[in-house]
């Protein structure tokens, strides 16, 4: 692990930067968006430090840039300002070491399931039995063998959801980035899926990203959250969540895991009332 180097801020005077011993780092970034005369900023002066193997979740209200900065740690998008680094590189486009899982089923629907997770591994040709024996292993992860010869259309929501984290895990990604992947879920299928992430990430042991607007979601499933406020998206504070890493869905009715989640939205709301007054 390389020592802390130097960087100069934006006032000129020199900051400490843990390059080297951060997964995933984002250094003062804005995110401007113009078209003609007018500019809209949609994330201002945000840095955040994941460390390797973290679940971080981010949250705040519609609109406050969380997917934007998604986007950038995939290198879909890039800052107006700042920089992103992952593996100690900086982010110029994307790259193997990320995977992502969008809310909208993005599966090819004239592929099959078993298709579908072996896209990304057909791409890199590799050996055919060697992709058979991933996509197995995913299949059976997931709980989906007996729908290998199925196509999406035959599959629920929750299904399709299960597949396409699948098909980015079976390239076996540092890095799984996941934008709102069960808003789109009803209640009971959602509080499953969230069971079967910790599950793959106690596993599989990927740094995840997950962005959603729900608090119970983010508190169950992340060991650190930053909450973010309403547009231009700011990091309010980071929060790591010190509950047990097995979980089960018991636990969200239990005061440790209802303290965490009351201190988000108390957080949430003082900052909108504060938007709201200025």
């Amino acid at each position: 692990m390389a020592g802390k180097k130097k960087e100069i801020d934006r006032t000129g005077s020199p900051l400490e930067a843990h390059v080297a011993s951060s997964k995933i780092l984002a250094e003062h970034i804005d995110k401007v968006y113009t078209s003609g005369k007018k500019s809209v900023t949609a994330i201002e002066d945000v840095s955040i430090d994941i460390q390797d193997n973290d679940f971080v979740c981010i949250v705040g209200p519609s609109g406050c840039g969380k997917s934007t900065l998604l986007r950038m740690l995939a290198g879909l998008d890039f800052p107006t300002e700042g920089n992103i680094i992952v593996n100690d590189k900086k982010v110029t486009g994307p790259g193997p070491d990320r995977g992502m899982v969008f809310q909208t089923y993005t599966l090819f629907p004239w592929m099959t399931v078993e298709d579908n997770i072996k896209f990304g591994l057909k791409i890199k040709k590799m050996p055919k039995d060697e992709q058979q024996r991933i996509a197995d292993r995913y299949l059976d992860i997931i709980g989906l063998t007996k729908f290998a010869k199925s196509y999406p259309k035959e599959l629920s929501g929750g299904m399709k959801q299960r597949v396409a984290i699948a098909r980015a895990l079976a390239n076996q990604p540092e890095v799984l980035l996941m934008d709102e992947p069960f808003g789109a879920l009803d209640p009971h299928t959602k509080a499953m899926m969230q069971l079967l992430m910790r599950e793959i990430w106690e596993t599989e042991h990927p740094t995840v990203v997950f962005i959603t607007h729900d608090i119970d979601e983010a508190v169950f499933l992340a060991n650190k959250i930053y909450v973010m406020s309403a547009r231009p998206g700011k990091v309010i504070k980071e929060v790591n969540v010190y509950l047990p890493h097995k979980r089960t869905l018991e636990l969200k009715d239990t005061k440790e895991f209802i303290d965490i989640r009351k201190g988000i939205n108390d957080l949430l709301y003082s900052a909108n009332t504060a938007d709201e007054e200025s």
